[in-house]
């Protein structure tokens, strides 16, 4: 069984930010492969379906960021399954707008619900990191928790889209083929190359 889970705050107030960007994955993915309906559980909400002919649990905690890990181990600890196959997704301010990267293990590069889950489960799980471009080293709570403004709309529907799209492959193990899909459908509509949001950290 997978554990996709989504990373973001709850409530209508954050729902935009960029910092939610997790969630809007998990929320396309289920309605792309017609998981349930969300339901209220593991402190979080839930929606149970199949992914690549494997029994997936997609999970947006509903402890605010920084304890995202208790959810995540909840969940994990109730259905028995290996962190190998809990995956993450999360906004990353070291990868440029509409970029993606799939990694297993590794630091949280001072990512608040990464660093709670290594906290709760330890450092072995999938993280798919879904690029939003780095303001520079002043601005970064201001921007993610800042809704995406109008003008990256298309980059970010487009690319969680492609990640629902290609979502089956995760299931199936296929990491690299994965992330190469997701990367030609943003080249298709004109992604290919985003430009970075401020300075990149060094």
């Amino acid at each position: 069984m997978l554990l996709l889970v989504g990373l973001g705050n709850p409530g209508p107030k954050y729902a935009g930010n960029r910092h939610n960007i997790g969630f809007m994955a998990v929320d396309r993915i289920a309605a792309r492969h017609g998981f349930s309906p969300w339901r209220a559980r593991f402190q979080g909400a839930v929606a149970e379906g199949s992914l690549g002919g494997v029994k997936t649990l997609l999970l947006k905690p509903g402890t605010y960021m920084n304890e995202s890990g208790r959810a995540v181990a909840e969940a994990a600890r109730f259905f028995k399954i290996a962190l190998a196959d809990v995956v993450a997704f999360h906004d990353e301010l070291d990868l440029a707008p509409g970029k993606l990267r799939v990694k297993v293990g590794g630091g949280d590069a001072g990512h608040n619900g990464l660093r709670s889950i290594t906290a709760h489960m330890g450092a072995g799980y999938k993280r798919v990191r879904l690029g939003i471009g780095h303001p520079g080293r002043d601005a970064v709570l201001s921007y993610v928790l800042n809704d995406f403004a109008k003008s990256e709309q298309p980059w970010v529907d487009t690319l969680v889209d492609a990640v629902a799209e290609a979502a089956d492959l995760l299931g199936k193990a296929e990491d690299a083929s994965f992330q190469n899909k997701v990367h030609l459908r943003m080249e298709a509509a004109g992604f290919g190359d985003p430009p970075r949001v401020g300075e990149a950290r060094p």
